[in-house]
């Protein structure tokens, strides 16, 4: 027994460690972003993260012409009309706010998701001082752009929506078939405007690579080990490491866009992530929590 648990500590270990990887990788992708944005604009950024998610996916998916109905796969393709929107307002709020202050808004629309339904008073509670987390993030020096901050709370609504519609696409269709579908309407309604806004000019080597960056580390890396993953952790444990991922993003901020946060920033940063935290380890133990599956359904 004691080298069973032993196994799988090792196990939870080294899959604790991968969803951190994860979630360095996710936000590392995102920091890139912030850097190319200026340069080519955010639908070309987002255009290409769809390109190499199609590439990682396509391969596993062999449809049959009887399944492309619309009654079958409306749900996927409504996914892919909020994959566009959530991943381009975020972006663009990246480009307007900064990475850390857009992650931590962007937060703020699955953890409601996850907690609208509760009755227990430490959720209205950690509900409560999310949202005081970011008032205090855009509500006092008058120095947050609120353009940026509306797209933030658009992708934060997106991501709700994406987290339902994932569920419904779950129950309806095998394996990656949804993702894929939604990957290719998402890429459909993002590549022609991609292309009359790009400035080919501007595709020198190093923007390319930053692009690809982009892409390989916001979608292809973590799609490719969330499998692992969640066959070694808990969904309580994935949940908690994500919740920290503002955390993760302000640090990515700072590093690689130079960002600048205030005392007052910080704190309201930590409030996010610490009142999701306490949410999610404060759950009962049962199979799924909408917390836990919030977090494992990272877009």
């Amino acid at each position: 027994m004691s080298e069973q648990s032993a196994s799988v500590r090792r196990r939870s270990a080294v899959g604790a460690a991968t969803q951190l990887g994860t979630e360095i990788s996710i936000n590392l992708g995102s920091a890139l972003a912030g850097l190319v944005i200026p340069i080519v604009g955010a639908f070309v950024v987002v255009a290409v993260r769809q390109l190499v998610m199609a590439a990682v996916v396509l391969p596993f998916y062999r449809p049959r012409r009887a399944e492309l109905t619309w009654q079958r796969l409306w749900p996927a393709i409504a996914l892919g009309v909020v994959l566009a929107v959530m991943n381009l307002s975020f972006y663009q709020a990246v480009h307007l706010l900064g990475l850390g202050v857009a992650a931590t808004i962007e937060f703020l629309g699955p953890l409601a998701l996850a907690l609208v339904m509760s009755r227990r008073i430490i959720d209205v509670i950690c509900a409560l001082a999310a949202a005081f987390g970011v008032f205090l993030l855009t509500g006092f020096d008058g120095r947050v752009d609120g353009w940026g901050v509306a797209l933030a709370l658009t992708a934060a609504a997106s991501w709700a929506a994406y987290i339902v519609l994932t569920r419904r696409v779950a129950l309806r269709l095998p394996g990656l078939e949804g993702l894929t579908v939604a990957g290719i309407v998402s890429l459909v309604l993002l590549l022609p405007v991609a292309l009359v806004t790009l400035d080919v000019s501007a595709l020198d080597g190093p923007v390319i690579l930053l692009l690809l960056g982009v892409g390989v580390l916001s979608s292809a890396l973590p799609y490719s080990l969330d499998t692992v993953i969640l066959r070694r952790i808990t969904p309580r444990l994935y949940a908690i490491i994500t919740s920290f991922g503002p955390v993760v993003a302000a640090v990515f901020g700072v590093l690689v866009l130079h960002e600048r946060f205030t005392p007052l920033e910080v704190i309201a940063i930590a409030v996010v992530c610490l009142s999701a935290g306490i949410a999610i380890a404060t759950q009962r133990q049962r199979p799924h929590t909408d917390l836990e599956y919030t977090a494992e359904t990272i877009p």
